[in-house]
């Protein structure tokens, strides 16, 4: 039986952050567990290469349950399981989302998490090679720099964008977040920036960090009321990793409700049933919220994507670092409001310079690209529950995808937007037929369509959240030494791809429990 004083269940964004930031005082010790490994995959590292991990050992490969708002599909949800978690497979598109997200949290109770609060966090990560301003950081963990393929078709995009008579925006992270253009990302170089690269990796020689990787955690040990530890399997073998301090959750938005739900606490009537005793009965796993996107995909005669792995463009990756191997698929896009009244955009578009369909697993034989809305502040509500009391057993999983009619109706005024932007010169003159799009502009049509073709964006929060079941200080209700820090403890899902967030959480966290009321 080891023991350390902090131990941490999850080397995603969230985990590495806080190894790396707990772990700068030498006289405390701290355990990370991974239930992957190293991030030594080459596809991790080439940015346009990420959807090649989908399905692999590098990927939990979940599925929803049938979803009824969408037909009852059952929805892939690709995570990471490998240092970095999803910030290792993800599009690297770095968001912070609208100012309404954080005062509205603290509007609702999450004192201490209002814009003002948060944005210093967001500028001690970043290292944004656009130097320093009132919103940005220079000299942090993060690098954030600009895009490094400018592909034309992207390129398209906006401009049929700007033709339709939407307004350029250059930094989405700056003084508004409305408007049309390319998306600043988490590279460096050309290549991925993950939270394992930025945070994880300069921290592994501290000999006061331990990272055991291939270890699956089973549950948090309750000792008279108070997390003692974290119950591991690794190698076959079943053994405790002692905290003196804390135990600190940082698996995601599916897995942290699970292994909370095996540990005890959670609804009572759901733990009963299982036959699992109830140390503390909280809502967790309700209130899950993640953005739902319909991605409109045409045929072009331009080269795409598809040409991409070649010789002389991977010199180009290596030597450098840039062209088309340093695509992060998602090059551009923008932020939309469907109503004119909207006080913040309930639309994001993602614009890919290649086809992207069937939740990103379509074979991909021809030239092509994509753009199209997702759902940015969903009304929708689903949940995580227990599967089965095995923690090997993946967890069930509901998102309720366009079940409200506030949903149905920003998806649909999303693709008419996007509709309208396929219709202007800069992009109509590059299709040459279409590969995946409504086949009508009507309501009935659109809403069919979106249902049939949409997924994920992969940002699933809000299933730990902060006044239901952690508070303001992400510490689990009732359940001393225990904490959760990840997209779960979100009152609800920001205004746009969701790594960023997660990492500016991680890092107030860590100040939190290095000094308390931070």
């Amino acid at each position: 039986m080891s023991s350390y004083d902090y131990v941490v269940v999850g080397a995603g964004s969230a985990g590495c952050v806080l190894a790396a930031r707990l772990s700068e005082d030498p006289e405390v010790r701290v355990a990370l567990i991974e239930a992957g490994g190293p991030d030594t995959a080459p596809e991790i590292h080439v940015p346009a290469a990420f959807s090649q991990l989908m399905k692999t050992e590098l990927d939990w490969d979940l599925d929803s349950e049938p979803e009824p708002g969408i037909g009852d599909r059952r929805a892939y949800l690709p995570r990471g399981r490998v240092f970095g978690g999803s910030s290792s497979m993800n599009a690297m598109i770095y968001i912070r989302g609208a100012r309404a997200d954080y005062d509205g949290w603290a509007a609702g109770g999450a004192d201490g998490w209002s814009y003002a609060d948060v944005l210093p966090y967001f500028r001690r990560a970043e290292d944004n090679e656009r130097g320093e301003d009132e919103f940005h950081g220079v000299g942090g963990p993060l690098t954030v720099s600009d895009g490094r393929s400018g592909h034309p078709l992207a390129s398209a995009f906006v401009d049929a964008a700007v033709q339709a008579g939407y307004k350029t925006n250059d930094d989405f992270n700056g003084e508004r977040q409305l408007g049309v253009g390319r998306y600043q990302l988490t590279q460096r170089g050309g290549m991925r920036c993950s939270a394992a690269v930025a945070y994880l990796h300069p921290a592994l020689q501290r000999p006061n960090l331990t990272v055991l990787s291939s270890a699956r955690a089973h549950r948090v040990v309750i000792e008279d009321g108070r997390a003692a530890g974290v119950e591991v399997e690794r190698g076959g073998t079943v053994e405790v990793v002692r905290a003196e301090r804390e135990v600190i959750l940082s698996a995601g938005a599916y897995e942290s409700p699970k292994l909370l739900m095996l540990s005890g606490i959670g609804p009572g009537a759901v733990l009963s049933a299982f036959g699992i005793g109830v140390v503390r009965d909280l809502p967790v796993g309700a209130g899950l919220q993640d953005h739902y996107m319909a991605l409109l995909n045409f045929r072009t005669n331009t080269e795409s994507l598809i040409a991409a792995a070649t010789e002389e463009n991977a010199a180009l990756l290596q030597s450098e670092g840039r062209g088309p191997l340093t695509s992060n698929i998602g090059e551009a896009g923008g932020f939309f409001r469907s109503r004119d009244e909207l006080d913040a955009p309930d639309v994001q578009f993602h614009a890919a310079p290649g086809l992207f369909h069937q939740e990103g697993l379509g074979a991909v034989a021809e030239h092509g690209f994509a753009f199209g809305p997702c759902v940015l502040a969903p009304t929708s509500r689903g949940a995580v529950t227990l599967r089965s009391p095995r923690p090997d057993a993946a967890p069930r999983i509901v998102h309720n995808y366009l079940t409200t009619p506030e949903d149905r109706d920003a998806i649909v005024a999303g693709i008419r937007i996007a509709l309208e932007i396929a219709a202007q010169p800069a992009v109509s003159d590059l299709v040459t037929a279409p590969f995946d799009a409504p086949p009508s502009d009507s309501d009935a049509d659109l809403l069919a369509w979106a249902q049939r073709a949409g997924q994920t964006l992969y940002h699933p929060t809000s299933t730990c959240a902060i006044g239901s079941v952690v508070d303001p200080e992400l510490r689990v209700l009732g359940v001393p030494g225990l904490r959760v820090v990840d997209a779960s403890v979100f009152p609800s899902v920001t205004r746009g791809n969701t790594n960023a967030p997660v990492i500016m959480a991680a890092e107030k966290a860590a100040d939190l429990i290095k000094n308390p009321g931070a």
